[in-house]
């Protein structure tokens, strides 16, 4: 554990101390070699927690998560070096150092074994967030967007730490794998209905559930494209992992939750595929499109087996590189044409051909094409969905025609048709460019050959 979280700590030296010349390379070169060195924690072992120590452990549900965390830093350095480029040096490494210091406390979320720990680091991925939102945002509204996030987190995870002290007076011990060994406390039903449902709301406004997702769209395109890739490909995965973590305590959940919760997370992913198909703006329908993704994680998860455990899981991280893809695309036409609208960016595949490539394969994975992990994931989730009420199979496909149709219009507005005579002269994809969406792609294509490393 301590051979990725001090060499990460060493990053923030790093990127404050490295001649200006080098900066750029030294960071994402020694991100990457923490990266590479994260893979290590993938390799399956016969006991459940691998590393194990007082505060830390890592076992099959936070390591593919954690190698995540771990890959995506070095494709967010990358990502920002265009829109830094007219920046002073002093703000590019405060920018490197903001988004270097998100790192250490989500490994610390994903492994911590002992509540509080989690509660405390879950909480501090905020102001990083926050501080890349509010500063290096594109519009004047960035401001009212980080208002948005900070105030849904705070309010809805107060009752979390109430609820973990509760548990801590009630239990004498907040460590996970003691938790799960020792019986669940006699409770009265109002008591542990309550408790549920506090421990459960925060992690639901995190993973964005439909009802408690405005925020989300808001951040997301107010955000520098760094901002948007940890969003959409670490912070929603705490929701979802935060759920697994706890659900695993409540016992089995009473239907008093269970209904409201799976209604409102299938339906939500039907609406936003809806609103998906008439938003203009690139940035807003990609944020939309991970609501009604993360609204299946959250429906597989409230029902608790161990299909929908390991579907929800495939499909966190499969939506976490293919929506970081797909923000990485919307952010490289954004530098070209100064605009996010759908109707001024149409037509760029006859000038950047090489790039239509990525865009056909970041929109194929994200609409779930055999053969990759996303589908694995759809059918796992359906089919444990289906078991738990047949009911829930009308709503479920008729979000996935949905994300069909809302992902091949996003794929022909930008890509076919006329290109506008305004774009004729716009700058050639670089080779960072391409190397950021190969690094997205070819884990994705890795995963299909070998998923059982990440369910």
């Amino acid at each position: 554990m301590l051979k990725i979280i001090i060499p990460t700590i060493m990053l923030i030296p790093t990127a404050l101390l490295t001649p200006q010349k080098l900066l750029w390379t030294s960071t994402t070169a020694h991100s990457m070699m923490i990266a590479t060195l994260s893979l290590q924690w993938l390799a399956p072992t016969y006991y459940p927690y691998k590393n194990l120590s007082q505060g830390t452990g890592i076992d099959q549900t936070s390591s593919p998560l954690l190698v995540l965390s771990c890959w995506l830093l070095p494709l967010m350095i990358l990502a920002s070096q265009n829109h830094l480029q007219q920046e002073p040096p002093s703000r590019k490494r405060i920018f490197i150092t903001t988004m270097i210091m998100v790192q250490p406390f989500i490994i610390l979320a994903f492994s911590a074994t002992e509540l509080t720990m989690f509660y405390i680091a879950f909480e501090a991925t905020l102001i990083p967030t926050l501080i890349l939102i509010t500063r290096w945002g594109n519009q004047p509204e960035r401001l009212s967007a980080g208002i948005y996030l900070m105030f849904y987190t705070l309010i809805s995870s107060l009752p979390l730490l109430i609820t973990i002290l509760y548990l801590h007076t009630q239990m004498g011990t907040l460590h996970l794998p003691m938790l799960t060994l020792s019986q669940p406390h006699e409770m009265t039903p109002w008591t542990s209905l309550l408790s549920n449902l506090a421990l459960l709301v925060a992690f639901m406004v995190k993973a964005p559930l439909y009802g408690l997702h405005l925020w989300l769209p808001k951040a997301h395109v107010e955000a520098p494209i760094a901002g948007s890739m940890l969003l959409a490909a670490l912070l929603l995965k705490l929701g979802g992992y935060g759920i697994m973590r706890v659900t695993v305590l409540t016992g089995p959940l009473s239907s008093l939750i269970h209904y409201p919760f799976l209604t409102l997370a299938l339906w939500g992913a039907l609406m936003t595929s809806s609103i998906c198909l008439r938003q203009t703006d690139l940035k807003a329908l990609i944020a939309y499109s991970s609501v009604s993704h993360m609204g299946l994680v959250v429906a597989a998860t409230t029902t608790q087996t161990h299909w929908s455990f390991s579907g929800a899981m495939i499909l966190m991280i499969s939506h976490g590189l293919t929506s970081s893809m797909l923000f990485c695309l919307a952010n490289t036409n954004y530098e070209r044409t100064h605009t996010r609208t759908l109707l001024l960016t149409r037509g760029l595949q006859p000038i950047l051909p090489l790039m239509g490539i990525w865009w056909l394969l970041a929109n194929l994975t994200n609409m779930a094409l055999p053969p990759t992990t996303n589908l694995m994931a759809e059918l796992t989730i359906m089919t444990a969905l289906f078991n738990w009420s047949y009911i829930t199979l009308i709503l479920t496909g008729t979000a996935t025609f949905l994300t069909a149709a809302y992902t091949l219009s996003m794929l022909l507005m930008t890509q076919r048709g006329m290109t506008p005579t305004h774009l004729t002269s716009i700058q050639n994809s670089t080779t960072r460019e391409h190397l950021l969406m190969t690094l997205h792609i070819i884990p994705l294509l890795l995963l299909i050959l070998k998923p059982e490393l990440i369910s």
